[in-house]
């Protein structure tokens, strides 16, 4: 009786491990080709190198940013714009970057963490990469505790929220948004 009963456990793993493996065959055979690429080729599709400013309010959406639901994160101003479908920011916000930034251009969000450690040594939540450069992942995250000091000097590409800010981007940019980078 035993044998029989380890027979039919083994039959099963074998069976789970064989419709996994199909699965995993699966999705990867149907991710879209430019997924993880900026803007589908090898390099970030052109932007403004210095998207204009309204400068009675910096907080504006920066014209030549894009059409349409994105991300737009500049990266001389150190700010989020999350923007709807009829082109009205639903939110914006200040942000802290790492030590590596991303080159301006229109990106999609390639993964997503709930919780993980940076690469600083902070644990940091609600993690959405959009690129990485020169091996270093690039995406937005807030940090669990937003008094945490870095732990080490590593290069990071973490984008700093508060976590408020951090669940609204979470809620907002799922795989595939478009993340829209300006100077």
């Amino acid at each position: 009786m035993a044998s029989s009963s380890s027979g039919f456990v083994a039959g099963l793993t074998t069976a789970a491990l064989v419709t996994v493996g199909y699965l995993a065959y699966q999705a990867s055979a149907n991710v879209p080709a430019d997924l993880g690429r900026p803007g589908g080729g090898s390099t970030p599709a052109a932007v403004a190198s210095k998207a204009p400013r309204d400068q009675q309010n910096p907080a504006a959406l920066p014209a030549g940013s894009g059409k349409g639901e994105r991300v737009v994160y500049s990266v001389d101003d150190d700010r989020v714009w999350l923007v709807g479908a009829d082109d009205k920011v639903r939110r914006s916000f200040v942000v802290d970057p790492g030590t590596v930034d991303p080159a301006p251009g229109v990106y999609r969000v390639t993964s997503r963490s709930n919780a993980i450690t940076g690469t600083d040594g902070v644990p940091v939540e609600h993690v959405v990469r959009f690129t990485s450069v020169g091996g270093v992942a690039i995406g937005f995250s807030a940090a669990v505790d937003e008094a945490a000091e870095t732990a080490t000097a590593a290069r990071t590409g973490g984008i700093r929220e508060t976590r408020p800010d951090g669940d609204a981007m979470w809620d907002f940019a799922t795989i595939g948004q478009k993340v829209v980078v300006i100077r």
